[in-house]
């Protein structure tokens, strides 16, 4: 097979690097000449992983009809609000039997469109999948032992994915549900503010236990009212992707809350990160169709009017410990 990965973020050259380690023809694509060329000669990416050594077979380029024309599996690892663009863009130089497989973990705004469904609708004919999981891109290149998930209705897909990434410290998992897979990997951003939030303010060991789990909760009511098998969110794409993403100060969500609960600006932290950081924006547009399909999501609502209503934390926190007693496990009482 020849693996192509769209997109020179962290994540991309992450996988990229394992694929090309496993033997595979491997090209990243990216749009920094400067960057390739360090890549090819240096093989390292000194912005986003700069204590990685890129296996030499790796090559990078800003070419993208040579990334994708004999492409058998293309990785699309762009930050949300370009996904669509890069697809497009892409799109022209697919060939038929190809497979695309969507890394990014966030929602189009304008549509509420997921990865998938971009890929769906501008790739019509070319099978997709959707990889997400707990994966730290620094982590997964420093050989730490990780699991993550291929989600697809394609099974040739999935076993395709699974043989370019599988390593002995990189484990590929198979899942169906997209759509669950999809909302898991994009809705644990939210969460991960909150929770970096609430360990910047000192809150307890058992304030971010009930955040967590009540997290779980929440995205999981959420991704069922929009189709998902609520199972998902059981696996690594789920619990495992929300655990480690509202635990680790390496989840760019996670230091945006702990900048945030240190009393930060919301521009200053976005600045000073230097990477997208997809929970911000997703914040607010799962906020909005939370509210237009009626479904309850106090933690993303508080949150909202922390961010973007400019409402003190404490009056938010006070809020949320006051609203009506529910039942504790999803699905398994009804709710009042």
């Amino acid at each position: 097979m020849k693996i192509s990965i769209l997109g020179g973020g962290s994540f991309g050259t992450a996988i990229a690097n394992i694929s090309a380690a496993n033997g595979f023809e491997t090209t990243l694509w990216l749009r920094d000449q400067v960057r390739a060329d360090e890549i090819n000669q240096q093989h390292v990416n000194t912005k986003y992983l700069p204590d990685s050594t890129l296996d030499d077979s790796l090559v990078a380029t800003v070419d993208i009809s040579a990334a994708v024309r004999n492409a058998d599996l293309v990785f699309v690892s762009v930050p949300s609000k370009s996904f669509r663009k890069v697809v497009q863009e892409a799109k022209e130089y697919r060939k038929e039997g190809q497979y695309w497989i969507s890394t990014t973990k966030g929602i189009e705004e304008s549509s509420f469109s997921l990865m998938s469904e971009i890929l769906t609708g501008e790739l019509a004919g070319n099978e997709v999948g959707v990889l997400s999981g707990p994966n730290l891109a620094k982590e997964v290149a420093r050989g730490c032992l990780t699991a993550t998930v291929i989600a697809s209705i394609s099974e040739d897909l999935r076993t395709k994915v699974q043989a370019a990434l599988s390593s002995s410290s990189f484990r590929v998992y198979a899942n169906t549900d997209m759509y669950g897979v999809e909302l898991g990997g994009a809705l644990k951003n939210i969460y991960a503010i909150i929770s970096g939030m609430a360990a910047a303010m000192d809150l307890g060991e058992n304030t971010k236990a009930m955040l967590i789990t009540r997290s779980l909760a929440e995205m999981s009511r959420f991704a069922v009212e929009m189709g998902a098998n609520p199972m998902t969110f059981l696996g690594l794409a789920g619990v495992g992707d929300l655990i480690v993403t509202c635990t680790s100060p390496l989840s760019r969500n996670y230091r945006v809350g702990y900048a945030l609960g240190k009393g930060e600006s919301l521009e200053e932290t976005v600045e000073n990160l230097g990477e997208v950081a997809e929970g911000v924006n997703t914040t607010r547009i799962t906020h909005m169709k939370a509210t237009e399909m009626q479904v309850e999501m106090p933690l993303v609502k508080g949150l909202y009017k922390i961010i973007y209503e400019n409402v003190a934390v404490d009056k938010v926190i006070t809020q949320l410990m006051l609203r009506e007693q529910n039942s504790d496990v999803e699905f398994v009482l009804p709710r009042t």
